[in-house]
C-alpha cells in the first residue's frame, strides 16, 4: 500500500463517493425508471449504470493505481479476477429491484480488499439516510456512532434474513424453499429485504441474529458488508461452516453466539 494514503483516506473518499451516487439514486427513487433485464427476474436501470461510472471516475482520481470490480462493469465485461492489490469492489445498487418499485431497501457499497481481505467497508441507504462504515481493526458505526451484533443465544429466538436470488429453474427454487421451510421451525421469524449489504449490516448492528444467502451476484454484493459485520463482532463464514472467500458467491453471518448452532442447522 503506497505511504501516502492511509486506510482513513480511503474511507473518507469512499463515503464521498457513496454520497455522491446516493444523490442519484435518491433522485431517481421518486421518478419513473427505465428498467433493462440481465436475467428473467435480475434486473438493471440506468441509475445502477450512472453511479458506478460515478464512483469509479470519483475514486479513481485519487487512487489510479487502484484495481476497480464492479457489478456493472462485470455484467458487461466479464468478471475481473480479485488480486492481492489494493482492489475497489463496487455494487452501485444494490437493491436495484426494491429501487424499481419504490421500496426503501436500496444502498450503495463500497469496498476496499487489500491482500485480498475486505479492509474498508461503506454501505450507504439515501433514502433512509443511513451510512455504515468500517475498517479494519477500528470498529464499525452507523451514522458515526458505533454498533455491535446482537447478543441472542438463542435459536429460536433469533431473527433471520436470506433471499431466493434470481435463479427461477424449478430445481434451485425447490432447494431454496426446502430450506426455508426447515429453517423456519428453528427462528423466530424470517426477513428478506432485497439487499445483501444491507441484510450484512442489519447483522451488524443488531437488527437480524442470522443471515445466509447463496448465488448472488459477485463480490460486490458482500465486500463492504463482510468488513462491516467482522468490525461489529460479528463471524461472516461460508454457509458449511468453512472459512468465508469472498468470490465463492455463498455467505452466511452471524454473532459469535449462534454461530455454531446457525452452521449445524444449515447442514441439516
Amino acid at each position: 500500500m503506497p505511504e501516502k494514503y492511509s486506510v482513513e483516506d480511503f474511507l473518507a473518499k469512499a463515503v464521498d463517493a457513496a454520497k455522491i451516487a446516493g444523490e442519484v439514486i435518491k433522485h431517481g427513487f421518486y421518478q419513473t425508471k427505465h428498467v433493462e433485464h440481465k436475467g428473467q427476474v435480475d434486473l438493471v436501470t440506468e441509475t445502477d449504470k450512472k453511479c458506478e461510472e460515478l464512483i469509479f471516475d470519483n475514486l479513481k482520481q485519487h487512487f489510479p493505481e487502484h484495481k476497480f470490480i464492479g457489478e456493472e462493469t462485470a455484467a458487461a465485461c466479464g468478471a475481473t479476477e480479485l488480486t492481492d492489490e489494493p482492489t475497489w469492489i463496487v455494487d452501485p445498487l444494490d437493491g436495484t429491484t426494491n429501487f424499481v418499485h419504490g421500496f426503501p431497501f436500496v444502498c450503495v457499497s463500497i469496498g476496499l480488499t487489500i491482500g485480498r481481505i475486505p479492509t474498508v467497508g461503506v454501505v450507504y441507504n439515501p433514502i433512509m439516510d443511513e451510512l455504515f462504515t468500517a475498517i479494519r481493526g477500528k470498529g464499525s458505526f452507523l451514522n458515526g456512532k458505533a454498533i455491535n451484533v446482537s447478543s441472542q443465544t438463542e435459536l429460536v429466538k433469533a431473527l433471520l434474513a436470506t433471499e431466493v436470488g434470481t435463479k427461477r429453474d424449478k430445481a434451485t427454487v425447490d432447494e431454496t424453499t426446502n430450506r426455508i421451510n426447515r429453517l423456519l421451525f428453528k427462528v423466530r421469524s424470517l426477513r428478506m429485504c432485497g439487499s445483501c449489504a444491507l441484510n450484512l449490516c442489519g447483522i451488524a448492528c443488531g437488527r437480524l441474529d442470522l443471515f445466509y444467502e447463496l448465488g448472488f451476484g459477485g463480490p460486490w454484493d458482500i465486500a463492504a458488508g463482510a468488513v462491516i459485520v467482522t468490525e461489529a463482532g460479528g463471524h461472516v463464514f461460508d454457509p458449511s461452516g468453512k472459512d468465508f472467500d469472498i468470490t465463492s458467491q455463498r455467505i452466511a453471518a452471524s454473532n459469535p453466539l449462534l454461530k455454531d448452532a446457525f452452521i449445524e442447522t444449515l447442514k441439516q
